[in-house]
């Protein structure tokens, strides 16, 4: 146990070697459920991690030795592992395998990020070869079989479950995407290291997809977040268009997720484990070996991980000079250097002020790039899938004549 200081209003207690141990895990339910016991003046908030409390405290009212001797009196208290019982409920989730949403997210990565990534053209094919599984079904069958325990919520955003498998042998790994993604589905649902997390809103993210679900959040519910600490997720398949259907209908309450209360205990988990210890060990030795053959592909490739993407600065063309511009008409820039992902104009199309012109892509954010004025397009200085610097001519648009 090591308590770090984390500014003058927090406190950090981290718990263990930065491994996946679902011990660490309970140890850090055992310890906030104690120190909340405690009820402390100046305790402002207490937030769990897979292996760590952050402790917002008002450094006013409770100092931070004060603070220091109630978790050390807490720490105390914690009963043996084995002792624990957390409630917990199987919350079965509808899951789109290889939904065309996340195959959507990928082709833009390609088309504007980094098309030679090792997870691309498909994730999941991925996720296989890392794995060493013989086939992309196996994968589909590990992840359907698969009972994930949440460990953690709000992984960087509304009500994001981080959740592992409780079976060692259904532990899919993998790398990140590096550079990151700069567009993720509402509700993909991706694997990055040991971990499964559903990501809560679009925006950009690193995990390798196998899917998408429903939402994990209505702001206009009673209690916003669908999932809470220790629940157990089982996925079942359902079609993409099937999908579709239900997540239209889950945020109006027209369809009812299957939810059964079971209690998590640590010691029946204890005696699972031992009784599967020999497989267990026998899959991470094959996925061990499969993740460093990965590994070594790509360095013999020259693809090493933590290389950019494929474009490089010097396939940008040449802006043209501005003296170079038609009479009547005036450039449209771009506001920053990034990749261009989707020119949803083309020449000769009138388009009124405010109107999209140039959708751009840049440090995981997507930026779009309107009109000024009402015009019609007389030229396009860029194309879809090329890069693009600051200042750099985009569109040139031929001013409206006065009437």
């Amino acid at each position: 146990m090591v308590c770090r200081a984390s500014g003058d209003r927090y406190l950090l207690v981290e718990y263990g070697p930065n491994v996946l141990d679902l011990n660490l895990r309970f140890r850090v339910h055992a310890l906030e459920t104690q120190l909340r016991a405690l009820a402390l003046t100046g305790i402002l908030d207490i937030t769990p991690g897979v292996r760590s409390l952050q402790i917002h405290y008002d450094a006013g009212k409770l100092s931070r030795d004060a603070l220091l001797d109630a978790l050390d009196h807490a720490e105390s208290r914690i009963p043996d592992l084995d002792d624990l019982v957390v409630p917990s409920r199987v919350v079965h989730l509808p899951l789109s395998w290889d939904d065309p949403a996340t195959r959507l997210a990928i082709q833009k990565y390609m088309q504007g990020v980094r098309p030679d990534a090792p997870w691309c053209p498909s994730n999941i094919e991925f996720i296989r070869r890392i794995n060493g599984l013989e086939s992309i079904e196996e994968v589909r069958r590990m992840v359907f079989s698969a009972n994930y325990l949440v460990l953690g919520l709000g992984d960087v955003y509304l009500g994001a479950p981080v959740a592992t498998p409780t079976d060692p042998r259904h532990r899919l790994v993998t790398t990140k995407y590096n550079p990151a993604r700069t567009w993720t589905p509402e509700n993909a649902v991706g694997i990055g290291g040991a971990n499964l997390c559903v990501y809560g809103m679009e925006g950009p993210g690193g995990y390798q997809f196998v899917g998408r679900t429903v939402q994990m959040w209505n702001t206009w519910a009673d209690t916003p977040w669908l999932l809470r600490f220790f629940d157990q997720i089982r996925f079942e398949p359902v079609a993409a268009g099937e999908l579709l259907e239900i997540r239209d209908a889950f945020p109006h309450g027209k369809y009812p997720l299957r939810i059964e209360a079971e209690d998590f205990r640590l010691k029946d988990y204890h005696v699972f484990l031992r009784s599967i210890e020999t497989p267990a060990a026998e899959f991470k030795r094959r996925q061990q070996q499969a993740f460093e053959a990965e590994r070594e592909r790509w360095a013999a490739d020259g693809a090493g991980y933590a290389m950019g993407a494929g474009h490089e600065a010097s396939e940008a063309p040449e802006p043209p000079r501005e003296e170079s511009l038609p009479e009547g008409c005036r450039s449209v820039c771009s506001p920053v250097t990034a990749s261009v992902w989707n020119i949803p104009v083309e020449t000769g199309q009138r388009v009124e002020a405010g109107q999209r012109l140039v959708v751009l892509e840049a440090m995981k954010m997507e930026i779009a790039v309107a009109a000024p004025f009402s015009g019609v397009i007389e030229r396009l200085n860029c194309a879809a899938g090329g890069m693009v610097t600051a200042g750099q001519q985009l569109v040139t648009l031929r001013l409206e004549a006065a009437a």
